[in-house]
């Protein structure tokens, strides 16, 4: 009986050895049955209560103040300045008016000519004091008493123009009575003088050679043409024979006569084609008018 025994156990030994998987059943590692990670459940940001506006609070109370005007109050800043209106840079580029005061840009503090107001005597002649002019020719310049006038009679010069205080009273004469009687209230009167020239160190006519010209002495002005309070412009080298301008213009060369003792117009040579030579040199025969 034993020996059948063990002969059974044997054979049962063979056939479980011959039934038994070629691989082992051992489990597999974790990592290879789930490669990435279990998403966490931890929250990103830390749950905990921030510890500041109950430390805000607990200074309130100890303060004696309210907690909620402690806590609702907010951050003072600066009120922000009020929005500027933005302009078209086309309409930043504009001029100022015309009929500004014509001489205001002179009384800045520091120029040269702040000094203006009231020259040789008379309020109607706006302008500064000068003094001595030294010439740099022979027979120019002006020894005493110049001026640099800027207005005559509320009427503008368009640049300022140094003379003889003879000269300016001659020129507020002819504005005041000769210009204005010809213009009339035709385009709202003279605003302003175009000045052609001024004091000027040199001969008659510039030309080598010949005599020192008025306008060398301060006695002299040129005009060349009449800026009207509408804006438009008598010009005595377009308009001296042309319709109503050119009979005003004619009228004020002849009512220069008198008041000046030289008066020249586009008649009187090449020369003066293009303006009116105004100057108070005088004639034995009265004034000379060309």
């Amino acid at each position: 009986m034993i020996r059948w025994a063990g002969i059974v156990v044997l054979l049962l030994t063979s056939v479980a050895q011959a039934n038994a998987p070629a691989s082992s059943r051992r489990p597999v590692a974790r990592e290879d049955v789930f490669p990435a990670a279990l998403p966490s459940l931890a929250p990103e940001r830390s749950l905990r209560p921030k510890k500041r506006s109950y430390a805000v609070q607990r200074r309130a109370q100890m303060a004696g103040a309210a907690t909620t005007a402690v806590v609702a109050t907010p951050k003072q800043t600066a009120p922000k300045p009020a929005a500027q209106p933005q302009m078209n840079s086309a309409r930043s580029a504009v001029a100022p008016a015309r009929d500004a005061e014509p001489i205001v840009s002179a009384r800045r503090k520091g120029t040269k000519d702040s000094g203006i107001g009231k020259v040789c005597k008379d309020r109607k002649l706006k302008g500064a004091k000068v003094g001595k002019v030294p010439g740099k020719l022979n027979g120019c310049g002006i020894k005493k008493g110049a001026i640099k006038l800027y207005s005559v009679s509320g009427v503008t010069l368009s640049q300022p123009v140094v003379m003889e205080c003879d000269t300016a009273k001659a020129l507020k004469k002819w504005v005041e009575g000769g210009m204005d009687k010809s213009v009339g209230r035709y385009g709202g009167g003279v605003v302003e003088l175009k000045v052609a020239a001024g004091y000027s160190c040199r001969t008659r006519n510039s030309r080598p050679g010949a005599k020192i010209s008025e306008h060398g002495k301060g006695r002299a002005i040129d005009i060349s043409g009449f800026e009207l309070k509408n804006g438009n412009t008598i010009s005595v080298l377009n308009d001296w024979s042309r319709g109503k301008k050119g009979r005003i213009l004619k009228k004020m060369h002849k009512e220069a006569c008198g008041p000046f003792g030289t008066v020249l117009g586009p008649k009187a040579d090449r020369y003066h084609k293009d303006h009116f030579h105004f100057d108070v040199a005088k004639h034995r025969g009265g004034s000379y008018c060309r």
